[in-house]
């Protein structure tokens, strides 16, 4: 391709330009009061926001397919009917669904039909293998799933029967004994399994939604599970006005125009996917363009053939499309901003971004489960080196800030091993407090407590730095757990399961820069005595039982007394990451 053929599919005059910063946030600033009944930001449930935003755009397209578009007013009847669907199956205000949906239309309608009856939604990671499975929805205490049949290379059902014989007409039984009913979707046609309710009769109720007390817009929305120190999943409370209120940040910080349409692959049960995609289009009257896999063609064609204004990106992901787009070119026109977050992105990204893709505004950020998703985030106006050196700063959130917190949904603090705070520019724990913070953990005390401050302030586990403009530079992290392709994962939970084979004694994770994954798993194993351990087969234990972003890329052998220990006895691992690199680039021929 060349530059001139380049210039000619992206040339920034063949799209819309956008109006400026300050103007685009005055506009959402005054969208609210212009709908019926909602007088500048007042708190609501994520359905009632679906009826106020449907009442004003009805017509509007909110959920974009391939094969056909959703308003909002069919979205919203369509929730009303799974609503009356779960009140039928039993389901009652305060318990808990659990759902394992890929980017389907069908994972937004009953989100929102969740929320009409006042029950609270369990997302379950669709990577997740059967132990995995039953863990969350023994943990959750879940009276319904709904699920795929299968997705992938994963079968669901199979897990069900192994977890839970004679679910489809009895439930979860002694073994998951909450769990009163499994409702199927079967995502091909003639899937699904026989005596077992399917969504689409869910969603098609013999009796009407009966009303129920109006939920608090402070009672919890979401169980949204992540990895944590225990090496076993923990449910972050997510209320609505948690996630209403960051996802309109959202909007407001990074300058919605009235009708924003978003492409993004990353799944809605996690919060980049569901609070910066699914709810933040509700500001702008927008649409969501989701899709079921990530693939770079795929992810340019959707921009070209839906006139994309935006796309929610990770590295690895803005990696392989600024190649794609490379290799033949689509007509990027509509594409005015992107949004790359969410792991280690190479500096050489952000002109990459702009020469290939050419969107006028580039933004990237921080943020976590508990703190319902990015806190910092860099403006569409800011320099360039922003971006090169920066995670953003403490975003700007315009009327849905806290005056107490200077405005913001959350504020941060950078403090030593003592607790003290360290002057700025200097590295240190950073602490976070604010609306879009977590109470904490689903049924976990002890681990929400380890996760405060006695003053309050939510421990992150990250290293980084904060200049006087409230810029945040990430430089590693406190606890242990790495992010692979985005995904956060906890490496004693990889060490169990290494430790259930026969000739494994010891088990250490560590985590391994990778310039696409962002970070990728290598096990350091020291074999029983006599026992002969095969590093390939190991991988290929690891797959079978645990979730494909966990799979340790590297599996290496040490003797005992290799293992570097600290004066406690446990293993130091930023010396077994740098075996790791040593031994890879030996090996290889080549650094890592």
């Amino acid at each position: 391709m060349t530059g001139d053929e380049r210039t000619l599919a992206v040339a920034p005059d063949a799209r819309t330009a956008l109006a400026p910063l300050a103007t685009r946030r005055a506009a959402l600033e005054a969208m609210f009061p212009g709908f019926p009944g909602f007088p500048g930001w007042v708190p609501r449930t994520l359905d009632q926001l679906l009826d106020v935003v449907a009442e004003a755009h009805p017509d509007r397209p909110y959920v974009i397919t391939d094969d056909r578009t959703w308003t909002y007013r069919e979205l919203q009847e369509w929730s009303l009917r799974i609503a009356a669907g779960l009140q039928a199956a039993g389901v009652r205000p305060g318990e808990h669904v659990a759902f394992v949906l890929g980017n389907f239309p069908e994972f937004v309608a009953l989100k929102f039909a969740i929320a009409r009856v006042g029950a609270v939604a369990v997302p379950i990671n669709f990577l997740n293998r059967r132990d995995e499975l039953g863990y969350i929805l023994r943990q959750s205490d879940s009276v319904l799933l709904v699920t795929m049949d299968t997705f992938r290379d994963l079968d669901y059902l199979r897990m069900l029967d192994e977890l839970a014989p004679g679910w489809a007409t009895g439930g979860g039984g002694a073994a998951l004994p909450e769990l009163r009913r499994v409702v199927v979707f079967p995502t091909a046609p003639g899937g699904g399994r026989a005596g077992a309710t399917t969504f689409a009769e869910l969603a098609e109720p013999a009796a009407e939604l009966a009303p129920i007390s109006a939920p608090d817009a402070e009672s919890d929305a979401d169980i949204i599970y992540t990895s944590g120190t225990t090496g076993t999943p923990k449910g972050v409370l997510l209320t609505h006005d948690m996630l209403l209120r960051t996802a309109y940040g959202s909007a407001y910080g990074r300058g919605f125009q009235d009708g924003r349409r978003i492409v993004f692959s990353l799944p809605m049960y996690h919060v980049y996917g569901y609070v910066e995609g699914m709810l933040s289009v509700l500001m702008a009257g927008g649409a969501i363009i989701p899709r079921l896999a990530f693939t770079a063609a795929d992810t340019l064609a959707a921009i070209e053939r839906h006139r994309a204004d935006d796309a929610l990106l990770i590295p690895l992901m803005t990696m392989d499309v600024i190649e794609e787009q490379r290799r033949a070119v689509r007509d990027l026109s509509s594409l005015t901003s992107v949004l790359s977050s969410g792991g280690h992105a190479p500096p050489w990204i952000w002109d990459a971004i702009t020469e290939v893709l050419a969107p006028e505004e580039i933004t990237t950020g921080y943020g976590m489960s508990e703190t319902t998703a990015s806190t910092t985030v860099t403006s569409p106006d800011d320099p360039r080196e922003r971006l090169l050196t920066t995670n953003g700063r403490l975003r700007d959130v315009g009327q849905v800030g806290d005056p107490a917190l200077e405005g913001r949904l959350a504020l941060y603090r950078v403090l030593d091993d003592d607790g003290r705070d360290v002057p700025l520019g200097e590295v240190g724990e950073l602490v976070c407090m604010g609306p879009s913070v977590t109470a904490g953990y689903y049924k976990k005390p002890d681990e929400t407590a380890a996760a405060f401050t006695p003053d309050g302030w939510l421990r992150s586990g990250d290293l980084g730095r904060m200049d006087a403009q409230g810029y945040i530079t990430l430089v590693g992290r406190k606890k242990e757990c790495y992010r692979c392709g985005g995904e956060q994962v906890m490496p004693k939970e990889i060490e169990d399961v290494l430790l259930t084979h026969t000739a494994v004694g010891q088990a250490h994770v560590a985590p391994l820069p990778d310039e696409r994954m962002g970070e990728v798993g290598v096990a350091f194993i020291v074999p029983k005595p006599g026992a002969v351990v095969d590093t390939s087969e190991l991988t290929d234990y690891c797959a079978e039982r645990l979730a494909r972003f966990k799979v340790p890329r590297h599996v290496l052998a040490l003797a005992a007394d290799e293992v570097p220990l600290t004066p406690s006895g446990r293993p130091r691992k930023f010396l077994l990451t740098e075996r790791a690199q040593r031994e890879l680039a030996d090996s290889e021929g080549q650094p890592l």
